[in-house]
């Protein structure tokens, strides 16, 4: 899911592309698109893109002289699971293209569109930042401490922090992946309370002997939970490319999936947070775990054996036999734990599982013996998380 520093990174795209060129005509949503329709139209106009948290606003301004004579229109996008902007020749719009904005003739056509394949993401019209966000962690930073440190009575704060974090009335702009590395650097327990850590930081005060270079050097070499809120999403953004995707093997993902330190990441712990986003983690979960569940390890792909490797001791004769049987009556032989990695289904663990046709669980084959039970894929890929709002 887009988080604060890939709006960031999509409005500077915004801006980058489109500065130089001049857009024409209406604006054209999708007719499977259930966002609001776009009432604008010039014969001339300029785009330009500002970011807050996780929200991008996007402005048409109208030229000198352009007809009929129309007013700037802003519009305010939340990204959602998959939203993300596109600059492409008219001709080859990509089939998710939900907006889009031509470009004014003469020369090649072309057209910056909304592509949002999962279609969670919305845009309003009036370009108002939608009332109840934080101020942004990336822009905001003084106003975002002050906020979070103003408000640790409310309720909130009786979560655990990895909960908190997702807050976007305290935290606009931390989502799933910001929210695994911020507290992995400081060996936060996942499942510790919110207020419990938080609190610690009212009284954290600066040394009045220090010089402000010092004061400086001290904050960037120990830096606390609400300072990494803003340092963790600037390193995503001087990281460049497109941030956080799914797209495996685009070149746009490279540095940012060597950046990663623990979301995903062998290893590393996962659990599910009481709203079924997956928080990753090391060592204890905190006391606020949830209760009865229990965390999964990532494992690498490189302590994993090779077919070339998985040769098996020779079994004791009463194995060996039982074996034979087993082949003869052509049986599944793996167990559980024996299956391979890879064979059951590679999805996201917050996704439910559709369970197949066929024989009622727990029934036996005609044989006596239990059909081996499936597992769920441990090693979930960078799709993006939960359904909930972002």
């Amino acid at each position: 899911m887009p988080e604060g520093p890939e709006l960031h990174l999509a409005s500077q795209f915004v801006n980058e592309a489109c500065g130089a060129l001049v857009f024409g005509g209406c604006v054209e949503k999708s007719s499977v698109s259930r966002n609001p329709e776009v009432p604008f139209e010039s014969s001339a106009y300029r785009i330009s893109a500002s970011a807050r948290g996780k929200e991008l606003r996007l402005i048409l301004s109208p030229l000198p002289g352009a007809q009929p004579p129309q007013e700037p229109l802003a519009l305010v996008f939340r990204f959602g699971m998959s939203g993300s902007f596109q600059l492409v020749p008219r001709e080859e719009l990509p089939r998710h293209a939900h907006l889009r904005f031509y470009t004014a003739p003469p020369g090649p056509q072309l057209a910056l569109c909304f592509v949002d394949v999962r279609r969670f993401g919305h845009w309003d019209l009036g370009g108002k930042w939608q009332p109840g966000r934080g101020p942004c962690v990336l822009q905001e930073y003084e106003q975002f401490r002050e906020n979070v440190l103003r408000n640790l009575a409310d309720k909130a704060f009786d979560r655990p922090i990895c909960e908190a974090l997702l807050d976007q009335r305290f935290f606009n702009g931390i989502g799933n992946y910001l929210r695994a590395e911020i507290l992995y650097r400081l060996k936060i327990p996942p499942f510790e309370k919110a207020r419990s850590v938080l609190e610690t930081l009212q009284q954290r005060r600066p040394s009045l002997k220090l010089t402000l270079s010092q004061k400086i050097k001290a904050k960037l070499q120990n830096p606390d939970l609400l300072e990494l809120c803003h340092l963790v999403p600037k390193e995503v953004v001087q990281l460049g490319g497109k941030g956080y995707g799914s797209e495996s093997g685009e070149e746009d993902f490279a540095a940012f999936r060597a950046w990663l330190r623990c979301y995903g990441m062998p290893g590393m712990s996962s659990l599910q947070d009481r709203h079924g986003r997956t928080i990753w983690f090391q060592g204890d979960p905190g006391p606020l775990a949830p209760k009865g569940r229990k965390s999964r390890k990532k494992k690498s792909k490189a302590t994993q054996p090779s077919p070339e490797d998985r040769v098996e001791d020779p079994l004791p004769p009463s194995k060996a036999l039982s074996r034979t049987r087993r082949a003869k009556r052509d049986l599944p032989e793996r167990t559980a734990t024996q299956r391979p990695e890879g064979t059951s289904l590679q999805q996201d663990p917050e996704v439910p599982t559709v369970p197949k046709k066929g024989r009622r669980k727990g029934r036996q084959a005609a044989s006596g013996h239990r059909r081996p039970r499936k597992v769920k894929a441990d090693t979930p890929s960078l799709d993006p998380e939960g359904t909930s709002a972002s």
